[in-house]
């Protein structure tokens, strides 16, 4: 699918705060490993969070794989659907620390591609579904089409990011 934007402080934190300032501590540091070394590091354990929290989600990906590389994430494996490829591309990017997520999942069973719709301010899912299918009644099927990321169909943030599958027939 290719190169997503999320934004970066929005979402899920999984990342804790010994992450952010490790970098920068150990920069000032005259011992130890560099800097570099420092974000690699964390870069790995980053990652290996997000496989974590993406297999606790119950999706069927085959050989999932996250590279993080500062604040963008590199996701590939093989999945059976495309949402739930697509659900697995919100997963991690609308995660606190991560503003781009690369897709290089591969899809078993390819369908349609959803239309995804960044949360503003004074969003409701409602007020989506009527932008998107012309009746805010519709909003189950967006808030049923991002299960499990979503547990509350009151509960969307600003920055979050849903997938708007198409209707249908």
């Amino acid at each position: 699918m290719g190169l997503f934007s999320f934004v970066k402080n929005a979402g899920r934190s999984l990342f804790g705060k010994d992450e952010e300032a490790a970098a920068p501590a150990a920069a000032a540091a005259t011992a130890g490993p560099s800097p570099a070394e420092v974000a690699a590091l964390n870069n790995r354990k980053q990652a290996a969070r997000l496989v974590q929290f993406v297999q606790g989600l119950g999706f069927g990906v085959e050989s999932l794989n996250v590279r993080v590389d500062g604040d963008t994430a590199t996701v590939s494996g093989t999945v059976g659907t495309q949402a739930d490829r697509e659900k697995i591309v919100l997963a991690i990017g609308n995660t606190a620390g991560i503003a781009a997520v690369d897709d290089n999942l591969e899809v078993s069973n390819p369908e349609p591609e959803a239309t995804f719709h960044t949360v503003e301010r004074g969003d409701t899912l409602s007020g989506i579904a009527k932008k998107y299918y012309g009746k805010g009644s519709k909003y189950m099927v967006i808030f049923e089409a991002n299960k499990p990321l979503l547990e509350n169909p009151d509960k969307i943030y600003p920055g979050q990011v849903l997938r708007i599958p198409p209707l249908a027939d």
